[in-house]
């Protein structure tokens, strides 16, 4: 369907993205997987999901790195070894348009690894870990990598970066989310500033409803995040959300 979904359905919509940009916002994330979830339920169009979910992501990253940044969280050494080579490659994945169901195919499966790693991170417990020497010419590969499938699906890839960084024991939870948020940022404004040079529009009117909708979610999000820990239970409800969705996406 092209266009806004019907109003009632269009409410829920805005709601579930508010309630999505707290939850993301809380552990720095943008929130992109989410809000392409929301999209495909309430049956906005594939071509209008990437840029949309990009610019929602770029807002409430930006909200993320800021409130992070502020409490003192963020590790430069550990950010440009990831960011360095992730812009150029999210600015290249988001130069290519996939046909529609490769990108709903990728993009469900996108979502599949994002609801584990929203269960595995509920899991895990919030407890600070030691932090290892991070090997810079391994993270700026990992950069690259996660730069592309940025690009491509419209996700900022802290999804990915933060259970590589807490896994490998390289930034403790604090750290991961002060690094994932500004890592979703800038790779976002790098998709999105693709997608623009290969077809200059402007956001459909809706979209308007939609960023504030995520603003007002992530700036509570995202003061609460920086100075608490995120309710493990949400995270695992919006694992199953994600899970099934993207479920969908790859058998549909």
């Amino acid at each position: 369907m092209m266009g806004a979904p019907e109003s009632s359905l269009f409410l829920l919509l805005a709601a579930g993205m508010l309630a999505a940009a707290f939850l993301y916002a809380s552990v720095g994330h943008g929130g992109a997987s989410a809000y392409i979830a929301a999209m495909a339920i309430t049956g906005i169009a594939p071509a209008e999901m990437r840029p949309i979910a990009l610019q929602l992501n770029v807002l409430v990253a930006a909200l993320a790195t800021f409130k992070f940044y502020r409490a003192g969280h963020f590790r430069w050494p550990l950010f440009w070894p990831f960011a360095v080579f992730s812009i150029p490659s999210a600015y290249l994945g988001g130069a290519i348009t996939l046909p529609g169901t490769a990108y709903k195919i990728l993009v469900g499966m996108v979502l599949l690894y994002a609801g584990w790693q929203l269960w595995w991170s509920a899991r895990a417990g919030e407890e600070p870990r030691p932090a290892r020497r991070l090997p810079v010419s391994l993270a700026m590969a990992i950069g690259a990598v996660l730069g592309v499938l940025s690009g491509l699906t419209g996700v900022g890839g802290g999804i990915f970066l933060s259970p590589i960084l807490l896994l490998s024991g390289w930034a403790g939870t604090k750290q991961t989310s002060a690094v994932a948020a500004p890592f979703i940022l800038v790779n976002s404004m790098a998709a999105l500033a693709a997608g623009f040079v290969r077809n200059p529009t402007l956001p459909p009117d809706y979209a308007w409803w939609l960023m504030a909708a995520v603003l007002l979610g992530g700036w509570a999000g995202a003061e609460y995040g920086s100075r608490r820990f995120a309710n493990p239970l949400i995270r695992r409800m919006l694992a199953v959300v994600l899970a099934v969705t993207g479920g969908k996406m790859v058998l549909v």
